[in-house]
């Protein structure tokens, strides 16, 4: 059985709502970005000097915040896919329409409401 995810309205290239109704927590955002669980920094590289081993696969993280707002940023997590059909980034927080998905991911998202706003407001801190 799918687990139900919360609604979200995609407008343009954002998704201006919370998916929580709240705002995130940027300190378990880094932490969830730092992950190699959530997979970020396998691709993406940044602000991290305590991680030595980081992706260059996607951009850099570093100056998030300043190259999107909080409703650009929550789209290329929930389904990046939505601006570039292409893209190898996961939809974090998408479970129909998906072709390629192991096991034990099938009919959940890789992060929950809750991660995303983390993640979310983590990277709007990331002004430079």
């Amino acid at each position: 059985m799918a687990q139900a995810l919360q609604p979200y309205v995609v407008t343009g290239e954002s998704i201006a709502a919370s998916l929580t109704g709240a705002p995130g927590d940027a300190t378990r955002g880094r932490a969830l970005v730092l992950n190699r669980a959530s997979t970020c920094i396998l691709c993406h590289s940044g602000p991290f000097p305590e991680e030595k081993f980081q992706g260059d696969l996607a951009p850099d993280l570093g100056g998030s915040g300043g190259r999107w707002s909080a409703g650009q940023l929550r789209l290329r997590l929930v389904d990046a896919s939505r601006l570039n059909p292409a893209t190898i980034m996961p939809s974090y927080y998408r479970i129909d329409g998906l072709t390629r998905v192991g096991a034990a991911w099938r009919n959940k998202p890789i992060l929950s409401a809750e991660q995303i706003e983390d993640i979310v407001a983590y990277l709007v801190t990331l002004r430079q």
